[in-house]
C-alpha cells in the first residue's frame, strides 16, 4: 500500500535534559496532530549561561500520515 507523509520541524527545549526537550515537544505537537506516526532528531544543542548548562534545546522533524482518498 502506498503512504504519503507530513513532515512537520519542532523546537523542544528543556531545563532538564535531551530526552524531556524530545518529550516535550512531541507531547505539545500531539494536541494539534494526534496521529504523529515517527520523529527523528536533528540536531541536539544547548544554551550556557554562567558557565552552567542552561537549557537543552532539541530541533527535530515528526511526521503524519497523509489521508489518501
Amino acid at each position: 500500500m502506498e503512504r504519503t507523509y507530513k513532515l512537520i520541524k519542532l523546537v523542544g527545549i528543556s531545563h532538564n535534559s535531551y530526552e524531556e526537550a524530545i518529550e516535550n515537544a512531541i507531547e505539545a505537537a500531539s494536541k494539534t496532530h494526534s496521529q504523529l506516526d515517527w520523529f527523528q532528531v536533528i540536531e541536539q544543542r544547548g544554551k550556557i549561561t554562567d558557565g552552567k548548562i542552561a537549557e537543552f534545546q532539541v530541533i527535530l522533524e515528526a511526521s503524519f500520515k497523509v489521508i489518501q482518498k
